[in-house]
């Protein structure tokens, strides 16, 4: 898994177990993080301006990460104590340079869009190990989003009878999935809240050129104080009142975004800590905020479990606990349960693959938006 944050690719080792098709026992045996060299990472970031990422540079990129992927596939098999041939399939979500989920009319065909980067071929070659990658475009193809996707593998693994949980990644973007006490997977829904770490991360790394790119911790932001007046102006974004299924991305929430967010900032003269502040507390609000409108109604929740980057600041989890908590809902990490954050997207695309290798479906369309569920994913051998 690679996401929105660049920071890295997580490959996980999983055992399944169980009849394909029905609740799978997944178990995790190794997990590894592997940040991207410095260069690479600012290639990708530059990919994401469609004006500077040409067929030739996509082109490039899209076998770079092949190779990349490949090699993290085979070190976290090493440290698993296995070798490639005793691996059935790897599931590579690739890196997202730009996602369109929205329909728009050319040459005569509604058409919508998005684009995955890191060659399934070039992995399977290298591993010797079935790759199942691109999956996103199969469900876009039936009508939906193509986002979110892990909601299928949450409705598999963490369904209860008694209690109805929320499930909140926070990564670049956040996105929440709802599980309803005692239901059937089409009674499972999911979108995205709006920026996770995006907007945190952007303006720290334009606020800190050359010395930070994240805020570690949330050290700056405890030190600052919430712009009432900033705070404000930013919960006008009309993305928040989108009704869903919905999900969003660098496109809506990137440079652009943070250029104006800065202008605003500098004509005002507020200082960097009350910035970082801020935008954490948007992450927070964004997240209140589509609980209410889209959740509370029909589906008072007991918990919301929180996974992701975003679940290692202290300050963004104090401020998600001051939205949530006097709605009656329990904020608890990952972690606290006994699971983990890092390795929880890379085990998802591992069972997604499992389900792509079994010809069996894999998507929500509740969640997409889709016309129906499909069998996601290409298969490079």
């Amino acid at each position: 898994m690679s996401g929105t944050s660049v920071d890295g690719v997580d490959a996980a080792v999983i055992e399944v177990c169980g009849v394909p098709g029905e609740s799978p026992q997944v178990k995790q045996i190794a997990f590894e993080n592997k940040p991207y060299p410095i260069q690479v990472r600012e290639d990708i970031f530059k990919l994401f301006d469609p004006i500077y990422a040409t067929v030739d540079k996509v082109g490039t990129m899209n076998v770079l990460l092949g190779e990349i992927y490949a090699e993290a596939a085979l070190s976290v098999i090493k440290k698993a104590g296995l070798i490639p041939s005793d691996i059935l399939v790897i599931g590579s979500h690739g890196q997202t340079i730009y996602h369109a989920p929205e329909y728009e009319h050319f040459n005569g065909y509604d058409v919508h869009y998005t684009v995955q980067i890191g060659e399934g071929s070039v992995i399977s070659a290298r591993t010797g190990i079935p790759c199942v990658s691109d999956f996103r475009v199969a469900d876009m193809a039936v009508g939906g989003q193509g986002a979110p996707l892990v909601p299928f593998t949450e409705y598999l693994l963490y369904r209860e009878m008694d209690r109805t949980l929320l499930m909140q990644n926070i990564g670049g973007i956040g996105n929440i999935t709802v599980i309803p006490a005692d239901c059937s997977p089409e009674q499972v829904y999911a979108f995205d809240t709006g920026p996770g770490n995006m907007l945190i991360d952007g303006v720290v790394a334009r606020l800190y050129q050359g010395e930070l790119t994240m805020d570690t911790g949330g050290a700056i932001a405890q030190k600052g104080k919430i712009n009432a007046e900033l705070l404000h102006l930013l919960q006008q974004e009309e993305f928040y009142g989108l009704p869903v299924p919905k999900s969003t991305g660098r496109e809506r929430f990137g440079s652009s975004y943070i250029d104006g967010l800065l202008r605003y900032t500098d004509e005002h003269g507020l200082a960097s800590e009350d910035i970082v502040a801020t935008v954490t507390m948007l992450t927070a609000w964004s997240i209140g905020d589509a609980y209410r409108r889209f959740i509370l109604p029909n589906h008072p929740a007991d918990v919301l479990f929180v996974g992701g980057g975003g679940s290692y600041n202290p300050v963004l989890l104090e401020f998600l606990r001051q939205e949530m908590e006097p709605m009656g809902v329990q904020v608890l990490t990952q972690e606290q349960v006994g699971l983990s954050s890092d390795a929880k997207e890379a085990i998802a695309f591992a069972l997604l693959a499992d389900y792509t290798i079994a010809r069996l479906p894999n998507t929500l369309p509740n969640v997409t938006g889709a016309e129906r569920a499909v069998v996601m994913g290409k298969i490079s051998f």
